[in-house]
């Protein structure tokens, strides 16, 4: 496949990334609104304004030069991390009333919790709309072929086994099988076969494929070496899709989490984590490979925004709702040192993990070798 360029690139991640921060900020803005309170900016990225207006209800929607984010700065707060703002107890008691501090910690935790929530159901009609308009690829988890000399056929599986379990998980579909084993090369998996209507249970040591991209990163991958009897492609109906797209999003969400303990877990290494330009590389390739690609990508992206931003870290929206659910447990906001200690701290930790997923990105881009390569 053609490379897409630098200006594809960059379109393509325009595309992914901006309409993605509209949806997250736009769940804040609604729900907000829905519990009076008043927004102030709307903000899609962050920096020096592109394009700007201010609507009737007083909030400068704005558009910035940096596309990487987003913010709502609602009544009563300092800044765009939804810091409290001291002076909004001296304003008069109806722009008061209007303010994010004067609502009840439940409707706080309402307007917070709403851009991480919409993200992931904005990800999920995306996949319904994708299954209902070209159907999901559905193969019974039936082996129908067996490798020579792979991990499959050294355990003994054969043409005919259904893989019931893998670590006690049920799979339901054949592509639940890569789903989890690819992941863990090398290691032993606990696996419950039926052959002939009887049940056993396997401890299989997966194996394993190196791959390296066009940038020279090398991967592990783990493998099984068995492939499927059939694929089908199933129609999905208008009732059938949200459900559809539901479990979708919950698989994506299951790898994700994986990847993400493994690396934590030190059995996959941290440059595997990606930042904005891998984003943009591969929002490119998607593009190129054509709308469904695309949109399932962007898919993949939302559910990942609206997880990162549900993480209980300061700064992040899961980060205020670890305090609003303090608050409401005590009955009494988290002391201002404390908070402005978490935002600090939590400030440090995301610029900290900026800082490595960029190096990361340049990584693979093969900046570093091109460097050592001049260097020497």
């Amino acid at each position: 496949m053609a490379s897409p360029g630098f200006l594809m690139t960059v379109l393509a991640f325009v595309a992914v990334i901006g309409p993605l921060v509209f949806v997250h900020e736009m769940g804040h803005y609604l729900v907000a609104r829905w519990c009076g309170v008043r927004a102030d900016v709307f903000s899609i990225g962050f920096g020096p304004e592109i394009l700007g207006w201010k609507d009737r209800r007083g909030t400068r929607w704005r558009i910035a030069a940096l596309p990487l984010g987003g913010y709502v700065k609602f009544a009563g707060d300092m800044g765009v991390a939804s810091q409290t703002d001291p002076a909004w107890l001296t304003l008069p008691a109806a722009e008061r009333a209007q303010s994010f501090p004067a609502k009840s910690v439940w409707q706080r935790m309402a307007i917070v919790a709403a851009g991480p929530v919409i993200n992931l159901l904005f990800a999920v009609l995306i996949l319904a709309s994708l299954a209902m308009t070209y159907g999901t690829p559905v193969s019974e988890p039936v082996i129908g072929r067996v490798a020579a000399g792979s991990a499959a056929e050294k355990a003994g599986l054969k043409p005919g086994d259904r893989i019931v379990r893998i670590m006690d998980r049920e799979i339901d579909d054949f592509r639940d099988i890569s789903a989890i084993v690819s992941l863990r090369p090398g290691e032993v998996l606990s696996y419950e076969i039926m052959r002939n209507g009887r049940s056993f249970d396997l401890d299989i040591a997966a194996g394993q494929r190196i791959e390296k991209d066009r940038f020279g990163n090398i991967y592990r991958i783990g493998l099984l070496g068995v492939g499927s009897s059939t694929v089908k492609l199933k129609p999905v109906s208008l009732l059938e899709a949200p459900a559809v797209g539901v479990k979708q999003a919950i698989d994506v969400t299951r790898t994700g989490l994986d990847g993400m303990g493994q690396i934590i877990m030190g059995r996959r290494p941290v440059t595997e984590m990606g930042g904005p330009l891998k984003i943009a590389d591969i929002s490119g390739q998607a593009a190129m490979m054509g709308v469904p690609s695309f949109l399932f990508f962007m898919a993949l992206i939302s559910i990942n925004l609206g997880f990162i931003n549900l993480l209980p870290i300061p700064m992040l929206d899961g980060g205020h709702l670890f305090f609003y659910a303090i608050e409401a447990v005590q009955r009494r906001p988290v002391s201002p040192r404390v908070m402005e200690w978490a935002y600090r701290s939590g400030l440090a930790l995301l610029l900290s993990l900026m800082l490595l997923v960029t190096i990361n990105d340049l990584g693979s881009f093969g900046l570093w070798k091109s460097l050592s390569r001049l260097i020497g």
